[in-house]
């Protein structure tokens, strides 16, 4: 019979039964796993009274600890987003499984047969704070990727994170899938996250997901491998060359549509050349919006007065992940200047150019080192669902390994497979 996950408080012990499974899960075949990931998705919708329950307590403590809107808006769960993450769990279901999969395949002269193949990564450990979404985003890939999962959620989604890991962690042992591989580790401080990141003997790889003090406190301790999906200080360049309707509306999306997400805009460069023409438009399509913008010296008189709440920035609000209807605004002399503001300030995350110019977009393609680079679209798209992936389980800024969404084949590394008939080496 499977344990709960919520059932199991040690933090080694949950580490230990997810090797164990993991060992199990690695070689079970894809139609196991997505049977598995389909009696999730199920359970899911049968238990949703129950877990809208769990997040309405989560809610009601966040209110009650002055927690800010967004993540307040990054903790709520209501019927569309949980059809949403059933969704995508079914996305992940109809994504081609990557285990096993065959990178590359040589005979050598001697007629050993060499094949590099996609295999899991073993045991897997999310750390992620008021996104109760991710509990499941993670354990889908997870699964899917033939890997054990370990979830450590924030106490703010305490009580929602703690329903979803154990419908998964029921569905999933009824299916057939190894006891142990969704565990979940919650209730803890920084004591148990410290823990957590030095498992090293049973977790593979940890992969946080949160701000700034979530990242720092993993740096500082962590013996297992860390991606870090990093803070997202995103940036719209508007060029000499733009359409300035199209830009209008990309700077809108792109800040408004959902301002707590990480793929949001903070700032928008314009070039000087059109400035005088674009901000104005600009400042009033985002005041009617609610957009606070925060200008330099020379943008502030083109967006004064023209609907929008206008402040002076400080040097602090380009490097500051807002996650709120606020906008740095900033003239540029030209696209490396654009470039040089993103590269200095920017957290490799998402940015964007809006041209016509193929000279400006080659050089932002290229001087821009970010995970995601947009033309002429909105930073919004930077998601692993709207990649195709499916769900993600975070974004890395990182450049080893793996970066942007972190999806399926993300989770896994390569080995060696040779094969022979006694070859033995003179």
């Amino acid at each position: 019979m499977s344990v709960p996950a919520t059932e199991v408080s040690s933090v080694v012990d949950v580490c230990r039964r997810a090797r164990a499974a993991g060992r199990r899960l690695a070689a079970v075949d894809t139609h196991t796993k997505d049977a598995a990931l389909s009696a999730i998705a199920d359970a899911l919708l049968a238990r949703a009274p129950e877990i809208l329950e769990a997040n309405a307590r989560d809610l009601e403590a966040g209110a009650a600890a002055g927690l800010p809107s967004s993540l307040m808006d990054r903790l709520r769960l209501d019927d569309a987003r949980l059809a949403g993450i059933v969704q995508g769990v079914r996305d992940v279901i109809a994504l081609r499984d990557p285990v096993g999969e065959t990178i590359e395949g040589y005979r050598l002269p001697n007629g050993l047969e060499v094949q590099r193949q996609r295999i899991p990564l073993g045991v897997v450990a999310v750390v992620y704070e008021a996104r109760p979404n991710v509990t499941i985003d993670a354990v889908a890939l997870a699964i899917k990727s033939g890997n054990a999962i370990v979830l450590r959620g924030s106490s703010s989604a305490l009580h929602s994170n703690r329903v979803l890991a154990a419908v998964a962690a029921d569905a999933a042992a009824e299916a057939g899938l190894p006891d142990g591989c969704i565990g979940l580790v919650s209730g803890g401080g920084r004591e148990e996250l410290a823990e957590l990141a030095t498992q090293d003997a049973y977790v593979d790889l940890i992969v946080p997901r949160g701000g700034e003090g979530l990242k720092a406190a993993l740096k500082g301790v962590a013996t297992v491998p860390v991606i870090f999906a990093a803070a997202g200080i995103g940036h719209v360049y508007v060029d000499a060359a733009a359409d300035l309707a199209m830009a209008v509306d990309v700077v809108e999306n792109s800040k408004v549509h959902r301002p707590s997400a990480c793929n949001a805009a903070e700032t928008v460069l314009v070039h000087r050349e059109v400035a005088a023409a674009f901000l104005p438009a600009m400042a009033e399509r985002l005041g009617q919006r609610g957009v606070e913008l925060r200008a330099d010296a020379d943008a502030l008189p083109l967006v004064d007065g023209r609907g929008a709440t206008v402040v002076p920035a400080t040097e602090q609000d380009w490097d500051t992940e807002h996650l709120a209807l606020i906008l740095g605004v900033r003239l540029v002399d030209d696209v490396f200047g654009a470039i040089d503001h993103v590269e200095t300030h920017g957290s490799g995350h998402s940015d964007a150019i809006v041209s016509r110019d193929a000279g400006a977009i080659r050089a932002f393609e290229r001087g821009v080192s970010s995970a995601a680079v947009y033309v002429n679209a909105s930073t919004r798209f930077t998601d692993g669902g709207e990649f195709g992936m499916g769900a993600e389980i975070g974004i890395s800024t990182q450049k080893l390994h793996a970066r942007g969404p972190i999806g399926l084949r993300e989770l896994t590394t390569y080995r060696y497979l040779v094969r022979g008939d006694g070859h033995v080496r003179s």
